[in-house]
């Protein structure tokens, strides 16, 4: 099974023949473990990954910093459901350190955004504070190069 996962992992299109061929399995069996894997939500869903800025449409991305007030017998949990179904949130992660969330929000312009988080996610009773970071520009993104070039080897970063 995690073979399997890695495969679809680094290419979620590898047709089942192919898998099967990979783990020296029949097909039946594969396609059987996938819906298997599926249905117990191993497998959340299957993902393009897409360079919006070349395919025209300019979005503006903002990681979001939150601090929040844990509410009783329910801790972040309520609060960090609450925030990910908004249709502007691509992602929401508990955190350790200095703040509780991380929130990963799209929207069409900074207005948008800055809207967002002082409308809706601030005014989220237990949301202490927000910080917000701006992403200018991604240079990978899952793994996966945006620029579709390998990185200069001579650069050398020492401490």
């Amino acid at each position: 099974m995690q073979e399997l996962l890695e495969l679809l992992e680094n290419d979620a299109r590898r047709p089942v023949s192919e898998l099967a061929g990979v783990l020296r399995r029949s097909e039946y069996e594969v396609e059987k473990t996938l819906q298997s894997l599926e249905k117990e939500k191993i497998i959340l869903g299957y993902n393009t990954l897409i360079d919006w800025n070349k395919a025209g449409r300019n979005t503006v991305t903002a990681v979001i910093e939150v601090n929040l007030t844990p509410q009783r017998e329910v801790g972040f949990d309520a609060i960090a459901a609450r925030v990910s179904r908004f249709d502007e949130v691509r992602a929401v992660y508990l955190m350790s350190g200095s703040f509780d969330l991380l929130v990963i929000i799209e929207g069409e312009s900074l207005k948008d955004v800055a809207d967002f988080i002082a409308t809706r996610l601030a005014t989220i009773e237990g949301v202490t504070s927000t910080r917000s970071h701006f992403l200018l520009k991604a240079y990978k993104k899952d793994g996966i190069l945006i620029e579709g070039r390998e990185p200069d080897r001579r650069l050398v970063v020492s401490p």
